[in-house]
């Protein structure tokens, strides 16, 4: 059995794609691909694969993970080129390795977000920054499945700064771009989070809903303050595999 792990992508429109929905869409993508799947056993078989902490409905990502298993090898790029011709511009497969390590979702321990803050003026962006990072803790509200929950929206915060106005925005209208690494913790503090705390704090609230990416996510380097690319040690060992034996390209699945 063959595991293939994927990075995708959800943009523009597709990013209020809800995970479920993109599970179907993903499943038709298998099938339109006839990929060679392996399925899981019992009365209802389902394809094998392994999501890894998608983000919230709404937001766009450029650093989506997850898991295939297949029955027959293929060529990961091969393969990544059919998937991606198979779904819906937005939903982007940009990225296929073969699973040379174990626990994927284990070296998902951070992620990288850029929220852009329409109509708020960078300078309020600034003091709301200062004064949430300056406090050791920020409690915030969610609604949960069992009612509301309080919790610490600031421990979970590595990193949170403004950068500059972006060159394609109009200067005649504010805008403030931030830039968020937070860990994955329990309960998870999501970028709307981190908002509920910036008005907690400093009465900071946009007058539009932000626009919310993920960059990145991957094993955060408590040294260098990194958060690294989780695929990393997958091309690492498929390459040491090929120096090892340089017969390998040769034998590549199609």
């Amino acid at each position: 059995m063959q595991r293939i792990r994927l990075r995708y992508t959800k943009r523009g429109r597709l990013r209020f794609t809800s995970h479920r929905d993109f599970q179907r869409a993903f499943e038709r993508a298998l099938r339109r691909a006839e990929v060679p799947m392996a399925y899981s056993a019992g009365f209802t078989p389902h394809p094998k694969v392994s999501y890894a902490n998608a983000a919230p409905t709404g937001t766009g990502s450029e650093a989506e993970y997850l898991e295939i298993a297949l029955t027959q090898a293929r060529d990961p790029q091969k393969l990544r080129e059919l998937l991606d011709e198979s779904l819906p511009p937005g939903l982007d497969v940009i990225e296929a390795v073969e699973a040379h390590t174990s626990g994927l979702a284990d070296r998902l321990t951070a992620s990288v977000w850029e929220l852009r803050l329409d109509g708020v003026d960078p300078a309020d962006a600034d003091r709301a920054v200062a004064a949430f990072t300056a406090a050791d803790t920020v409690e915030v509200q969610r609604l949960a499945k069992n009612g509301v929950r309080t919790f610490d929206a600031r421990s979970a915060v590595v990193r949170l700064e403004t950068l500059p106005p972006q060159a394609d925005r109009p200067i005649d209208q504010p805008c403030a771009i931030l830039r968020l690494v937070v860990r994955h913790v329990t309960p998870a503090v999501r970028p709307d989070d981190v908002l509920s705390g910036l008005r907690a704090v400093a009465d900071l609230a946009p007058p539009v809903p932000a626009a919310v990416t993920r960059l990145a996510q991957g094993l955060f380097d408590e040294e260098t303050g990194v958060v690294t690319d989780p695929l990393a040690p997958d091309r690492e060992a498929a390459e040491a595999r090929s120096t090892a034996d340089p017969t390998a390209a040769a034998k590549a699945p199609a």
